[in-house]
């Protein structure tokens, strides 16, 4: 899921690029929200099946399966989705002039690159941890 949410920011944040048009973007938005919910509802299927079943079961296999291939069709036609949308070579050369002519987000961008990457390894939870595990230490180093 957090991989989602990443993707959906870099998305929102270049599509400024394109010039969508208000009807484009309630697009886009609904395109998010069905991979959002393909991804919820794969979750919470898995997660009663794990509680149902202690042991290896065929059925329960199959249900997973098809929640997961459920996730799989979201992502496949929000890619569909992108090329109607995003397909503009003009749009792509105007990205490619806007960071030449500002080095600085070239910067911005591998910056939030790696924060993002973090961010999809850790999770929220696991970035708070190692944030406030680092400020516990110092802490106690200090007093």
């Amino acid at each position: 899921m957090r991989i989602h949410i990443v993707v959906a920011l870099y998305v929102f944040a270049f599509s400024f690029f394109f010039h969508l048009d208000r009807t484009q973007y309630a697009v886009l938005f609904l395109t998010f929200a069905a991979v959002f919910m393909g991804e919820l509802l794969n979750t919470s299927a898995e997660t009663i099946c794990n509680r149902m079943a202690e042991h290896y079961d065929p059925g329960i296999r199959k249900i997973k399966d098809l929640a997961s291939g459920a996730v799989l069709m979201g992502a496949l036609f929000s890619l569909g989705v992108a090329v109607c949308l995003f397909w503009k070579p003009e749009s792509f050369q105007l990205m490619l002039t806007y960071f030449c002519e500002n080095p600085g987000m070239i910067v911005l961008v591998a910056a939030a690159t790696a924060i993002s990457l973090i961010f999809i390894e850790l999770g929220p939870l696991g970035v708070k941890d190692k944030l406030f595990r680092k400020k516990a230490e110092r802490g106690k180093h200090r007093g």
